[in-house]
C-alpha cells in the first residue's frame, strides 16, 4: 500500500497522525483540548500566584494566624489560667508555710510564653510541742486539697500530712494521759500524808 503525501489517519479524538511533503510523521494536538490544556495551566499558574501572595503578606504579618494556631493558643491561654489558679490556692492556704510558685512553661504560634505546669514548695518547720505540729499538719492538708482539682502530688502531700495529723494527736492523748496520772500521783501523795499526819496527830493524843 502506499501512502500518499499529506493523508491524515484518525487514531482518536485527541491526536492524528500525517505525512508531511517530506513524507516524516508529525503529530498535531486536538486544538480543543490544548485549549484546556493551556486553560489549566493558567489556572496552576494563577494558583501558584495566590499562594505566593498569601505566603508573602503572612510573612509581612507574623503575628496572623491560621485557625489550628488560633484554637492552640486558645487551649494553651487556658490551661495557663487553671495552672496559675491552682497554684494560688496552694500558696493561699498554705499561708507562712509555702514558698513561691515555679511554672513550666511553653511557647505558643503566637510567640507567647504559657504556663503548663507548676509548683508550690510547702515545708513544715520542726514543731515545738504537739500542739503547733497538729496545726501545721492541719495547714498543710488544707493547702494540698485547697485546688478544686488536686493533683496526684497534691493527695500524696495530702496523705503525709494526715499521718503528720495522726502522730501529733497521738502525743497529744499521751501528753494528756500523763499529766492526768501526774495529778493523780499528786492527790496520791498528799492523801498520804494528811493519812500520816492524822496518825501521827492520833497517837500524839492518845499519849
Amino acid at each position: 500500500m502506499q501512502i500518499a503525501s499529506n493523508t491524515s489517519y484518525d487514531i482518536g479524538s485527541s491526536y492524528s497522525i500525517q505525512l508531511n511533503q517530506k513524507e516524516i510523521l508529525v503529530v498535531d494536538e486536538d486544538p480543543e483540548l490544548k485549549l484546556q490544556f493551556e486553560s489549566r495551566k493558567a489556572q496552576k499558574e494563577k494558583e501558584q500566584e495566590l499562594q505566593k501572595s498569601l505566603a508573602k503578606e503572612k510573612a509581612s504579618n507574623p503575628n496572623e494566624l491560621d485557625p489550628e494556631q488560633e484554637e492552640q493558643v486558645k487551649e494553651l491561654a487556658q490551661r495557663d489560667a487553671e495552672v496559675k489558679a491552682h497554684e494560688a490556692a496552694h500558696q493561699a492556704a498554705a499561708g507562712g508555710l509555702a514558698g513561691a510558685a515555679s511554672y513550666t512553661y511553653q511557647q505558643g504560634p503566637d510567640g507567647k510564653m504559657y504556663a503548663i505546669g507548676g509548683e508550690v514548695p510547702i515545708s513544715a518547720p520542726t514543731s515545738s510541742s504537739p500542739e503547733e505540729a497538729l496545726a501545721n499538719a492541719r495547714k498543710i492538708m488544707a493547702a494540698a486539697t485547697a485546688p478544686g482539682d488536686p493533683s496526684s502530688q497534691d493527695m500524696a502531700v495530702a496523705s503525709s500530712a494526715a499521718m503528720m495529723q495522726v502522730k501529733a494527736e497521738q502525743q497529744l492523748a499521751q501528753k494528756a494521759q500523763e499529766e492526768v496520772q501526774g495529778t493523780q500521783t499528786y492527790k496520791n501523795v498528799g492523801d498520804n500524808l494528811i493519812s500520816q499526819e492524822e496518825n501521827k496527830s492520833s497517837l500524839d493524843i492518845s499519849a
